[in-house]
C-alpha cells in the first residue's frame, strides 16, 4: 500500500536538485571562461604581412607572409618604404 512520499525522500530529492544546480552553474562558468579565452583572438585585429621589393614598379621579390596582431601589426604597418637606387621595399599587409 502506497502512502505517498516520505519526508526522507523529499530531503534527498532537494539535495539532488541543489547538487545538480551547482554542477550546471560550474559547467556554465567553465564554458564561459573557455569561450572568453578564445574570443580574444577573434576580436583583435590581425593581418598577414610580408616585405615586397619593387624595381621600377614591378615586383622582383616577395618575402614570406607572417601574421601580426594588435600593437605588433600597428608597428609593422608603420614601417616606411625604403628606396635604394631603383629598388623599393614595402610592407604589404592584407
Amino acid at each position: 500500500m502506497y502512502v505517498g512520499p516520505n519526508k526522507r525522500d523529499f530531503v534527498y530529492l532537494t539535495r539532488n536538485i541543489t547538487c545538480m544546480k551547482k554542477k550546471l552553474l560550474y559547467a556554465a562558468a567553465f564554458i564561459l571562461v573557455a569561450w572568453s579565452f578564445n574570443s580574444c583572438s577573434a576580436l583583435s585585429n590581425c593581418k598577414m604581412c610580408k616585405f615586397v621589393e619593387y624595381e621600377n614598379g614591378s615586383v622582383i621579390s616577395s618575402g614570406s607572409e607572417t601574421e601580426y596582431c594588435g600593437a605588433e601589426l600597428i608597428a609593422h604597418e608603420a614601417i616606411p618604404d625604403a628606396t635604394t637606387g631603383s629598388i623599393t621595399t614595402k610592407v604589404e599587409c592584407h
